[in-house]
Protein backbone atom coordinates (compact mmCIF):
# COMPACT_ATOMS: atom_id res chain seq x y z
CA UNK A 1 0.00 0.00 0.00
CA UNK A 2 2.12 3.41 -1.02
CA UNK A 3 2.30 5.93 1.32
CA UNK A 4 0.48 8.11 -1.10
CA UNK A 5 -2.51 6.16 -1.42
CA UNK A 6 -4.75 8.87 0.12
CA UNK A 7 -7.94 6.88 0.63
CA UNK A 8 -6.47 4.32 2.68
CA UNK A 9 -7.36 3.77 5.67
CA UNK A 10 -4.15 4.38 8.07
CA UNK A 11 -3.66 1.60 11.04
CA UNK A 12 -2.33 4.28 13.53
CA UNK A 13 -5.71 6.11 12.95
CA UNK A 14 -7.71 3.23 14.69
CA UNK A 15 -9.21 0.24 13.94
CA UNK A 16 -12.95 1.07 15.58
CA UNK A 17 -15.12 1.09 12.63
CA UNK A 18 -18.36 2.39 12.31
CA UNK A 19 -20.55 -0.70 10.44
CA UNK A 20 -23.45 -0.41 9.43
CA UNK A 21 -25.91 -1.69 12.04
CA UNK A 22 -23.62 -0.80 15.06
CA UNK A 23 -25.03 1.70 17.27
CA UNK A 24 -23.46 4.76 16.73
CA UNK A 25 -23.41 5.29 20.79
CA UNK A 26 -21.73 2.46 21.70
CA UNK A 27 -18.27 3.67 21.99
CA UNK A 28 -17.29 7.31 22.87
CA UNK A 29 -15.15 7.33 19.37
CA UNK A 30 -15.36 5.81 15.97
CA UNK A 31 -12.18 6.33 13.28
CA UNK A 32 -11.84 6.52 9.94
CA UNK A 33 -15.31 7.22 9.45
CA UNK A 34 -16.93 8.07 5.93
CA UNK A 35 -18.69 10.93 4.48
CA UNK A 36 -21.28 11.18 2.57
CA UNK A 37 -22.16 13.49 0.09
CA UNK A 38 -24.92 14.62 1.96
CA UNK A 39 -23.19 14.97 4.81
CA UNK A 40 -20.31 17.22 2.60
CA UNK A 41 -22.70 19.39 1.08
CA UNK A 42 -24.35 20.51 4.44
CA UNK A 43 -21.06 21.05 5.98
CA UNK A 44 -20.21 23.23 2.78
CA UNK A 45 -23.41 25.49 3.32
CA UNK A 46 -22.46 25.75 7.13
CA UNK A 47 -19.18 27.32 6.13
CA UNK A 48 -20.57 29.68 3.49
CA UNK A 49 -23.19 30.94 5.73
CA UNK A 50 -20.70 31.47 8.20
CA UNK A 51 -18.44 33.23 5.77
CA UNK A 52 -20.78 35.87 4.35
CA UNK A 53 -20.31 38.28 7.43
CA UNK A 54 -16.17 39.13 7.43
CA UNK A 55 -14.32 40.55 10.44
CA UNK A 56 -13.70 44.14 9.21
CA UNK A 57 -10.36 45.13 7.61
CA UNK A 58 -9.02 46.83 11.18
CA UNK A 59 -10.19 43.83 13.24
CA UNK A 60 -7.90 41.16 10.79
CA UNK A 61 -5.19 43.64 11.16
CA UNK A 62 -5.33 43.92 15.16
CA UNK A 63 -5.48 40.24 14.95
CA UNK A 64 -2.03 39.54 12.84
CA UNK A 65 -0.63 42.94 15.26
CA UNK A 66 -1.49 41.15 18.42
CA UNK A 67 -1.12 37.70 17.63
CA UNK A 68 1.39 36.87 20.36
CA UNK A 69 -0.09 39.38 22.87
CA UNK A 70 -3.37 36.98 22.73
CA UNK A 71 -1.86 33.72 22.72
CA UNK A 72 0.40 34.99 26.03
CA UNK A 73 -3.01 36.05 27.16
CA UNK A 74 -3.96 32.08 26.27
CA UNK A 75 -1.34 30.45 28.16
CA UNK A 76 -1.22 32.80 30.82
CA UNK A 77 -5.14 31.85 31.70
CA UNK A 78 -4.32 27.44 30.79
CA UNK A 79 -0.90 27.30 32.02
CA UNK A 80 -0.05 23.94 31.12
CA UNK A 81 -3.00 22.62 32.98
CA UNK A 82 -4.98 22.56 30.13
CA UNK A 83 -2.55 20.47 27.48
CA UNK A 84 -1.76 16.53 28.12
CA UNK A 85 1.42 16.08 26.66
CA UNK A 86 1.34 13.99 23.18
CA UNK A 87 2.08 10.61 23.78
CA UNK A 88 0.00 9.62 20.61
CA UNK A 89 3.13 11.19 18.66
CA UNK A 90 4.40 7.81 18.39
CA UNK A 91 1.21 6.20 17.34
CA UNK A 92 0.35 8.47 14.25
CA UNK A 93 4.40 9.32 13.55
CA UNK A 94 6.47 6.10 14.42
CA UNK A 95 9.32 7.71 12.91
CA UNK A 96 9.53 9.66 16.45
CA UNK A 97 10.11 6.32 18.54
CA UNK A 98 13.18 4.85 19.68
CA UNK A 99 15.05 3.39 16.89
CA UNK A 100 12.56 4.21 14.11
CA UNK A 101 14.37 6.48 12.18
CA UNK A 102 16.28 5.30 9.44
CA UNK A 103 20.15 4.87 9.93
CA UNK A 104 19.13 6.63 13.30
CA UNK A 105 19.50 3.75 15.45
CA UNK A 106 22.01 4.93 17.93
CA UNK A 107 20.35 7.56 18.65
CA UNK A 108 17.39 6.06 20.20
CA UNK A 109 18.62 3.54 22.67
CA UNK A 110 15.35 3.26 24.91
CA UNK A 111 12.15 2.14 24.26
CA UNK A 112 8.66 3.25 24.98
CA UNK A 113 8.35 -0.19 27.45
CA UNK A 114 11.41 1.09 29.41
CA UNK A 115 9.84 4.63 29.70
CA UNK A 116 6.62 3.54 31.34
CA UNK A 117 8.79 0.77 33.67
CA UNK A 118 10.69 4.15 34.41
CA UNK A 119 7.66 6.38 36.11
CA UNK A 120 6.27 3.74 37.16
CA UNK A 121 9.66 3.52 39.37
CA UNK A 122 10.12 6.94 39.94
CA UNK A 123 6.19 6.68 41.52
CA UNK A 124 6.85 3.68 43.85
CA UNK A 125 10.10 4.97 44.74
CA UNK A 126 9.84 3.77 48.44
CA UNK A 127 8.71 0.31 47.15
CA UNK A 128 11.96 0.52 44.39
CA UNK A 129 14.41 1.92 46.08
CA UNK A 130 17.23 0.02 43.96
CA UNK A 131 15.48 0.57 40.74
CA UNK A 132 15.32 4.45 41.64
CA UNK A 133 19.38 4.76 42.31
CA UNK A 134 19.28 3.28 38.76
CA UNK A 135 17.70 5.48 37.32
CA UNK A 136 19.56 8.60 39.52
CA UNK A 137 22.74 6.98 37.84
CA UNK A 138 21.42 6.82 34.50
CA UNK A 139 20.15 10.58 34.49
CA UNK A 140 23.16 11.44 35.80
CA UNK A 141 25.55 9.10 33.43
CA UNK A 142 23.24 11.56 30.23
CA UNK A 143 23.70 14.34 31.67
CA UNK A 144 27.49 14.21 31.72
CA UNK A 145 27.45 12.53 28.46
CA UNK A 146 25.38 15.75 27.32
CA UNK A 147 27.72 18.40 28.87
CA UNK A 148 30.85 17.11 27.01
CA UNK A 149 28.75 17.36 23.89
CA UNK A 150 27.94 20.49 24.39
CA UNK A 151 31.61 21.57 25.01
CA UNK A 152 33.38 23.29 22.62
CA UNK A 153 30.21 23.76 20.39
CA UNK A 154 30.08 26.72 17.77
CA UNK A 155 26.26 26.51 18.29
CA UNK A 156 24.14 24.75 20.22
CA UNK A 157 23.63 20.98 19.75
CA UNK A 158 26.23 21.03 16.85
CA UNK A 159 27.76 17.96 18.74
CA UNK A 160 24.38 16.39 18.81
CA UNK A 161 23.79 13.19 16.11
CA UNK A 162 20.21 14.02 15.35
CA UNK A 163 18.54 17.61 15.62
CA UNK A 164 14.82 17.49 15.92
CA UNK A 165 13.08 21.70 15.77
CA UNK A 166 9.06 21.68 16.87
CA UNK A 167 7.95 24.84 15.51
CA UNK A 168 5.25 26.04 17.74
CA UNK A 169 6.23 24.76 21.03
CA UNK A 170 3.19 25.74 22.93
CA UNK A 171 3.61 24.37 26.56
CA UNK A 172 5.91 21.40 25.41
CA UNK A 173 3.56 18.84 25.09
CA UNK A 174 5.35 17.52 21.82
CA UNK A 175 8.73 18.37 23.13
CA UNK A 176 8.91 16.67 25.96
CA UNK A 177 7.48 13.12 25.03
CA UNK A 178 10.28 12.95 22.44
CA UNK A 179 12.85 14.08 25.19
CA UNK A 180 11.54 11.39 27.46
CA UNK A 181 11.10 8.45 25.70
CA UNK A 182 14.15 8.96 23.69
CA UNK A 183 16.97 8.72 26.53
CA UNK A 184 20.09 9.55 24.36
CA UNK A 185 22.55 12.04 24.61
CA UNK A 186 23.09 12.21 20.71
CA UNK A 187 19.09 13.82 20.57
CA UNK A 188 18.69 17.55 20.85
CA UNK A 189 15.43 19.01 20.40
CA UNK A 190 15.09 23.24 19.82
CA UNK A 191 11.72 24.44 20.08
CA UNK A 192 10.27 28.00 19.55
CA UNK A 193 6.85 30.03 20.21
CA UNK A 194 5.57 33.21 19.39
CA UNK A 195 4.17 33.44 23.10
CA UNK A 196 6.63 34.05 25.52
CA UNK A 197 4.78 32.89 28.20
CA UNK A 198 4.58 29.45 26.46
CA UNK A 199 8.53 29.71 25.96
CA UNK A 200 8.25 30.47 30.26
CA UNK A 201 6.55 27.70 30.86
CA UNK A 202 8.87 25.01 28.38
CA UNK A 203 11.97 25.93 30.46
CA UNK A 204 9.87 25.36 33.59
CA UNK A 205 10.04 21.81 32.86
CA UNK A 206 11.84 19.35 34.82
CA UNK A 207 13.25 18.15 31.85
CA UNK A 208 14.69 21.76 29.74
CA UNK A 209 17.59 21.93 32.04
CA UNK A 210 19.34 18.24 30.64
CA UNK A 211 21.03 20.10 28.05
CA UNK A 212 19.18 18.38 25.28
CA UNK A 213 16.35 21.20 24.80
CA UNK A 214 16.78 25.07 23.60
CA UNK A 215 13.83 27.20 23.56
CA UNK A 216 13.11 30.92 22.41
CA UNK A 217 10.84 32.93 21.43
CA UNK A 218 10.50 33.99 17.69
CA UNK A 219 7.72 34.52 15.16
CA UNK A 220 8.37 32.41 12.66
CA UNK A 221 6.44 34.83 10.15
CA UNK A 222 8.92 37.26 10.61
CA UNK A 223 12.76 37.39 7.90
CA UNK A 224 14.68 36.72 10.92
CA UNK A 225 13.81 33.30 13.36
CA UNK A 226 16.39 34.25 15.71
CA UNK A 227 17.67 29.99 14.97
CA UNK A 228 19.98 29.12 17.15
CA UNK A 229 20.99 26.40 14.43
CA UNK A 230 22.55 27.19 10.77
CA UNK A 231 20.81 26.60 7.32
CA UNK A 232 20.73 22.59 6.69
CA UNK A 233 21.75 21.42 10.10
CA UNK A 234 18.43 20.10 11.20
CA UNK A 235 16.58 16.21 10.85
CA UNK A 236 13.40 16.62 11.08
CA UNK A 237 10.45 19.19 11.67
CA UNK A 238 7.34 18.99 13.43
CA UNK A 239 4.44 21.12 12.89
CA UNK A 240 1.87 19.99 14.87
CA UNK A 241 -1.27 22.62 15.44
CA UNK A 242 0.72 25.19 13.70
CA UNK A 243 0.76 26.41 10.90
CA UNK A 244 -3.61 26.81 10.95
CA UNK A 245 -2.68 30.16 13.30
CA UNK A 246 -0.77 31.71 10.84
CA UNK A 247 -2.43 33.73 7.96
CA UNK A 248 -2.66 31.89 4.52
CA UNK A 249 -0.87 34.96 2.84
CA UNK A 250 2.14 33.81 5.02
CA UNK A 251 2.31 29.97 5.32
CA UNK A 252 4.28 29.86 1.89
CA UNK A 253 6.86 32.05 3.49
CA UNK A 254 7.38 30.00 6.38
CA UNK A 255 6.90 26.47 4.90
CA UNK A 256 10.45 27.58 2.40
CA UNK A 257 12.22 28.88 5.12
CA UNK A 258 11.97 25.66 7.05
CA UNK A 259 13.29 23.92 3.86
CA UNK A 260 16.37 26.01 3.97
CA UNK A 261 16.85 24.96 7.47
CA UNK A 262 16.55 21.08 7.13
CA UNK A 263 19.24 18.60 5.90
CA UNK A 264 18.98 17.50 2.28
CA UNK A 265 16.75 14.24 3.05
CA UNK A 266 15.12 15.58 6.20
CA UNK A 267 11.34 15.49 6.67
CA UNK A 268 8.51 17.75 8.01
CA UNK A 269 6.13 16.05 9.79
CA UNK A 270 2.72 18.22 10.30
CA UNK A 271 -0.70 17.76 11.59
CA UNK A 272 -3.32 20.09 12.06
CA UNK A 273 -7.27 20.44 11.43
CA UNK A 274 -8.86 19.67 8.58
CA UNK A 275 -11.87 21.34 6.18
CA UNK A 276 -15.13 20.73 7.84
CA UNK A 277 -13.72 19.78 11.12
CA UNK A 278 -16.48 20.43 14.08
CA UNK A 279 -14.29 23.44 15.32
CA UNK A 280 -14.98 24.80 11.83
CA UNK A 281 -18.48 23.88 11.32
CA UNK A 282 -19.16 25.56 14.91
CA UNK A 283 -17.90 29.11 13.95
CA UNK A 284 -20.40 32.07 13.84
CA UNK A 285 -20.86 34.57 11.07
CA UNK A 286 -18.53 37.90 11.86
CA UNK A 287 -15.46 35.50 12.66
CA UNK A 288 -14.43 34.46 9.57
CA UNK A 289 -11.04 36.69 8.45
CA UNK A 290 -11.11 35.11 4.73
CA UNK A 291 -11.63 31.94 3.28
CA UNK A 292 -11.62 29.12 6.07
CA UNK A 293 -9.31 31.72 8.22
CA UNK A 294 -11.60 32.43 11.48
CA UNK A 295 -10.91 34.55 14.43
CA UNK A 296 -11.46 32.69 17.73
CA UNK A 297 -12.99 34.37 20.81
CA UNK A 298 -10.11 35.06 22.61
CA UNK A 299 -8.33 36.82 19.68
CA UNK A 300 -6.44 33.41 18.52
CA UNK A 301 -6.67 32.14 14.66
CA UNK A 302 -7.10 29.27 13.03
CA UNK A 303 -7.26 27.76 9.50
CA UNK A 304 -8.94 24.64 8.24
CA UNK A 305 -6.77 22.80 4.93
CA UNK A 306 -7.80 20.63 2.39
CA UNK A 307 -5.21 17.71 1.34
CA UNK A 308 -4.70 19.84 -1.90
CA UNK A 309 -3.75 23.21 -0.21
CA UNK A 310 -1.23 21.12 1.65
CA UNK A 311 -0.07 18.99 -1.24
CA UNK A 312 0.79 22.93 -3.09
CA UNK A 313 2.21 24.52 -0.51
CA UNK A 314 4.63 22.04 0.87
CA UNK A 315 5.29 20.81 -3.05
CA UNK A 316 5.59 24.38 -4.30
CA UNK A 317 8.23 25.16 -1.84
CA UNK A 318 10.30 22.06 -3.29
CA UNK A 319 9.30 19.14 -0.89
CA UNK A 320 8.78 15.95 -2.03
CA UNK A 321 5.48 14.59 -0.69
CA UNK A 322 5.63 10.92 1.45
CA UNK A 323 2.23 11.24 3.05
CA UNK A 324 -1.04 13.11 3.04
CA UNK A 325 -4.22 11.80 4.52
CA UNK A 326 -7.53 12.82 5.57
CA UNK A 327 -7.98 11.54 9.83
CA UNK A 328 -11.76 11.28 10.06
CA UNK A 329 -13.07 11.14 13.28
CA UNK A 330 -16.56 10.57 15.01
CA UNK A 331 -16.51 11.43 18.88
CA UNK A 332 -20.11 10.99 20.53
CA UNK A 333 -21.46 12.26 23.69
CA UNK A 334 -23.34 9.35 24.72
CA UNK A 335 -25.04 11.39 27.93
CA UNK A 336 -26.58 13.90 25.81
CA UNK A 337 -26.61 11.75 22.42
CA UNK A 338 -24.29 14.10 20.57
CA UNK A 339 -22.39 13.37 17.42
CA UNK A 340 -19.03 15.08 16.85
CA UNK A 341 -17.07 15.01 13.69
CA UNK A 342 -13.54 15.79 13.71
CA UNK A 343 -11.52 16.09 10.50
CA UNK A 344 -7.17 16.33 10.32
CA UNK A 345 -5.07 16.23 8.04
CA UNK A 346 -1.53 14.14 8.93
CA UNK A 347 1.13 14.57 6.36
CA UNK A 348 5.15 13.85 5.98
CA UNK A 349 7.28 16.38 3.34
CA UNK A 350 11.04 15.46 2.84
CA UNK A 351 13.58 17.66 1.64
CA UNK A 352 15.11 16.29 -1.36
CA UNK A 353 18.54 14.70 -1.45
CA UNK A 354 19.96 16.30 -3.96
Amino acid sequence: MSELDEKSNRPQFGGRLLEEGKDVFQHNAWDNVEWGEDQEREAEEAVAKGAKTLVSSNQAEEYARKAGEFWDKFYSIHQNRFFKERNWLFTEFPDLAPGQIAGRERVFESTVRQQEEKEESEENVDENKGSAVTLGEERLKLNEEVAKLRQAETYFGENSGFRLFEVGCGTGSSVFPVLEVNQSADLVVYCCDLSQQAVTLVREHREYPSGRCHAWVADVTADDWGAPFPPASLDVITLIFVLSAISPTLMSKVVKRMFTYLKPGGQVMFRDYGRYDLAQLRFKPGRCISDNFYARGDGTRCYFFTQEELRDLFVGSGFVEKQNLVDRRLQVNRGKRLKMYRVWLQAKYQKPLQ
